[in-house]
């Protein structure tokens, strides 16, 4: 079986146990491109798609993300300047206000990190719910049949969706500092502003709701030390809710990627998801794997549940093999099994390998 149909048929509940490897590894290989850095051994000028050829994984493809475009309305401009090197100011003027972020990269991988966030104070924040009301997209199929000649034998195309408002604010707009002294001073204009990111977002799913997309990612990089359970039950899961029923008929699931042990009262009800990207078990995450399996529920899927941390040599490869060994096992039949998160900068190929060598030997008892 080839893994687009293996794909579809776990998450459809008909792979008979079978599970799928689908290590992320562009962060991995984006590095090294940007360092133009030669990939090792006999992966030397493999490009992306190439390097999972040639490991015979397949790959989680959020390249279809292309497919849909953000745009502005004519009443928004967006400008930017290169201050230096690796520092760039963007602007976004309007009606309402100009606001304006400086980021800045470095000379180990593409990265930017906000040095002066959009959103520090009311008078930003009252700019981006206009910005938010002015919002709309666009889906290309042409893309979307361009991508899947040429990326649909390394697994089910997959796409992520815009945040949710106060995970928006927290990671792109404001910063943890900025976003919760808004939220504390001003909850009605920061609630505001999530009813504006709501809608916009509705106008993003109409499009998901009538493509060829079977799963759908809710890109929300959740961290319950950052987003607290009291807010991630009040503003979070009722964009969950409100996502399930905008999106009939697709497998939906969310990317957490942080410590989520004060989630999982939440988490095993379902949080109206189909399954969880990324939850990182320890010795990476604040985890067990039994406290993941509670976590998942009854019926919810594990997509991902090796942690990154064992593909670098700081771990002897044993703990590796233990672990997959044992996700295997324990989420047999609900289970796309990946990385949490990707692999790391200094992992090994080799372990890459390792773990889908452990893959095809599970599925042939199957």
């Amino acid at each position: 079986m080839g893994l687009l149909e293996l794909n579809r048929d776990i998450i459809n509940g008909r792979a008979g146990g079978r599970t799928i490897w689908q290590p992320r590894i562009e962060c991995w290989f984006d590095d090294r491109e940007y360092r133009r850095e030669p990939l090792p051994g006999r992966y030397a000028g493999c490009s992306r798609r190439e390097l999972y050829e040639k490991l015979g994984c397949s790959d989680r493809l959020y390249v279809f993300n292309s497919c849909f475009s953000r745009h502005y309305d004519e009443t928004i401009k967006r400008t930017s300047e290169r201050l230096d090197p690796f520092t760039t100011k963007t602007t976004l003027e309007t009606p309402a206000g100009s606001v304006f972020n400086i980021s800045r990269g470095n000379t180990s991988n593409p990265g930017q990190m906000p040095v002066k966030w959009f959103v520090e104070n009311e008078d930003d924040l009252k700019v981006f719910t206009y910005i938010e009301e002015h919002t709309y997209y666009t889906y290309s199929q042409e893309r979307y049949d361009e991508l899947y000649a040429g990326y649909s034998h390394l697994g089910l195309p997959a796409v992520f969706s815009p945040r949710t408002g106060l995970q928006n604010m927290l990671i792109e707009l404001g910063g943890v500092e900025n976003t919760y002294y808004l939220l504390a001073d001003s909850p009605e204009l920061v609630e505001c502003y999530f009813e504006a990111s709501s809608k916009s977002s509705e106008r993003y799913f109409e499009l998901v709701r009538n493509s060829p997309f079977e799963w759908v990612n809710f890109g929300e990089n959740l961290h319950c030390k950052i987003t607290p359970p009291e807010y991630f039950k009040k503003y979070v899961l009722p964009e969950f809710e409100k996502r399930r029923s905008l999106l009939p008929g697709k497998f939906l699931y969310a990317h957490f990627d942080g410590d989520f042990y004060d989630y999982i009262p939440y988490m095993k009800s379902g949080c109206f998801l189909d399954g969880y990207e990324a939850l990182t078990p320890k010795p990476q995450g604040d985890v067990t794997l039994e406290q993941m399996l509670e976590a998942c529920g009854k019926s919810s899927f594990l997509v991902d549940g090796i942690a990154a941390t064992l593909f670098s040599d700081t771990y002897p490869a044993e703990c590796l093999i233990e672990q997959t060994k044992r996700v295997l096992n324990m989420f047999e039949g609900r289970l796309i099994l990946g990385i949490s998160d990707e692999l790391c900068s200094d992992g090994s190929l080799e372990r890459v390998g390792l773990v889908r060598d452990i893959v095809e030997e599970f599925n042939a008892k199957h």
